[in-house]
């Protein structure tokens, strides 16, 4: 199936002149920003869906199983999930009961407190996280469309956005800059 059509010009640099032509001068580099980031997220997006396609997974449901997979035991609370994922908790939810579906994680009761549920990843989810981790890092991590340098500059420059928002604290000690 062929890709999409190339446009002639950058609609978002075609955007960003009209702000300037509509007076909103001030506000056109930002919306240019947002504009682009948005625009970048839906391209990588379509990558990550295409990875993932073949093993039956969405995005959120692979960083679950990765997550539990990179955890020191295979599992967590779903409120530790929830918080380290930076999702509602009813997202979780929904995640774990489609991967529990698939036998990829079980529910546990906690052992020392019966109000918290755990997530366990299972031995096919763990397969699966790996196979899967193997394609992105292949397909679309190791070779994100940028240089090396430009990467880690983007990195950089969206933490301190996100930093700015509020989505994060620096941890003390310092780790290592990106």
């Amino acid at each position: 199936m062929p890709g999409p059509r190339r446009l002639r010009i950058d609609p978002i640099a075609e955007a960003k002149r009209q702000w300037v032509a509509h007076g909103w001068t001030d506000a056109a580099a930002g919306m240019a920003a947002v504009t682009s980031i948005m625009r970048a997220q839906q391209l990588v997006l379509a990558s990550v869906d295409a990875a993932l396609r073949p093993f039956g997974l969405t995005f959120a449901r692979y960083e679950l199983l990765t997550l539990l997979r990179l955890s020191r035991s295979g599992r967590m609370p779903m409120a530790s999930a929830s918080a380290r994922l930076q999702v509602h908790p009813t997202s979780v939810t929904n995640t774990v009961d489609r991967l529990q579906a698939g036998g990829y994680v079980q529910r546990e009761p906690h052992p020392e407190d019966g109000r918290v549920t755990l997530v366990v990843l299972t031995d096919p989810g763990r397969e699966l996280s790996e196979q899967a981790t193997a394609r992105l890092n292949a397909e679309v991590f190791a070779q994100p469309g940028l240089t090396p340098e430009d990467t880690d500059e983007l990195v950089a420059i969206i933490a301190r956005m996100r930093k700015g928002a509020g989505d994060f604290d620096d941890p003390r000690p310092q780790p290592d800059p990106l």
